[in-house]
């Protein structure tokens, strides 16, 4: 098959289409003709050398991808040769054929072509694990969602919507903040301009943010706390702002507020917490949203696979809006 291989550590132009050698299914494994996959920021990290992926998974980047069921590895009962198919990867999405867990595939949701259905799972699952699942985010609460542009940020304010929260976001120009509105977004805040803890305050009459969905870390630690509501969440997915910031414990306990992080691509497939128990609440609670068209891929680039040096220069100068997916 073709993939995406690393020459070696470093910038867009590393990234090469080459032969490797055809995944097999393992025991309890399903092998998918890949028709999609999408980029994801911890695939930046990975090329540069900063995020080696898990013991045991394919070097290949991706972390998602949609395609069709080529053949079933021993074990595997729930899904047949030709099902389309999405699935959450811990590796191998930028390839022709990629071997992945029967638990951590989903249908293709009614209503979304399969090249599109690329852009979901990882998103998805971030976003569901964290806001719905670890911080607990319910109907009237008031959502923050840094980086509200991006595919994670795109997600998070349609799941917002539609649990019924207030959704607040960060973007970087007012074309973005616009199309964040466009999602459903309530609050729109640009973070080159204006305070977010200010404007988050005063958008909702001094409550501030139940859940704060951080992409950015160190940078935004002591704000973060600051915009918290009374029992507040902020739930870290990211360290784009840096690893290692001040804490005023005080102004923490003060809100009874809690600082959670949570990340996905390193979970067990099994066992509490594991990829298989995500993957069946999301396909269980959030399947249906999606096929009601209240939670939707927002793809912004699609690209040929073998232009995935493009798609990473595209993402890293913030060119998209939402996700950027690769066709194979």
């Amino acid at each position: 098959m073709h993939a995406i291989t690393i020459r070696q550590p470093g910038g867009p132009e590393v990234l090469e289409w080459a032969e490797t050698p055809d995944p097999t299914p393992g025991p309890g494994e399903v092998l998918l003709n890949v028709a999609a996959t999408a980029v994801n920021r911890a695939d930046l990290l990975q090329r540069q050398g900063f995020y080696p992926p898990p013991k045991g998974a394919s070097e290949i980047l991706g972390l998602e991808c949609s395609g069709t069921i080529a053949a079933l590895g021993e074990g595997v009962v729930d899904w047949q040769v030709g099902d389309e198919v999405c699935a959450l990867l811990a590796g191998g999405g930028y390839a022709e054929k990629v071997a992945v867990p029967a638990q951590q595939l989903l249908p293709v949701p009614k209503g979304v072509s399969l090249v599109d259905a690329a852009g979901l799972p990882e998103v998805v699952c971030t976003v569901w694990s964290t806001v719905v699942q670890t911080a607990g985010l319910a109907e009237n609460d008031v959502l923050l969602v840094h980086g509200g542009a991006g595919g994670i940020g795109t997600c998070a304010i349609q799941i917002g919507k539609a649990l019924g929260a207030t959704v607040a976001v960060t973007a970087g120009s007012q074309e973005r903040l616009d199309k964040c509105r466009e999602l459903g977004a309530d609050i729109a805040v640009n973070y080159k301009t204006q305070d977010f803890v200010e404007e988050v305050r005063k958008a909702t009459d001094g409550h501030g943010a139940d859940v704060v969905l951080d992409n950015m870390g160190a940078s935004y630690l002591a704000r973060n706390v600051d915009v918290l509501a009374m029992d507040g969440r902020v739930v870290n997915i990211g360290m784009q702002g840096g690893v290692k910031g001040e804490l005023n414990i005080g102004a923490l306990m003060g809100k009874r507020g809690g600082i959670l992080s949570a990340g996905l691509r390193a979970r067990p497939i099994t066992g509490k917490g594991g990829k298989e128990e995500i993957i069946a609440d999301v396909r269980e609670r959030l399947w249906p949203l999606v096929e009601a068209g209240k939670v939707l891929p927002i793809v912004g680039h699609t690209l040929p696979m073998s232009q995935a040096a493009e798609a990473h220069r595209a993402m890293e100068a913030s060119e998209a809006f939402g996700k950027i997916v690769l066709t194979a």
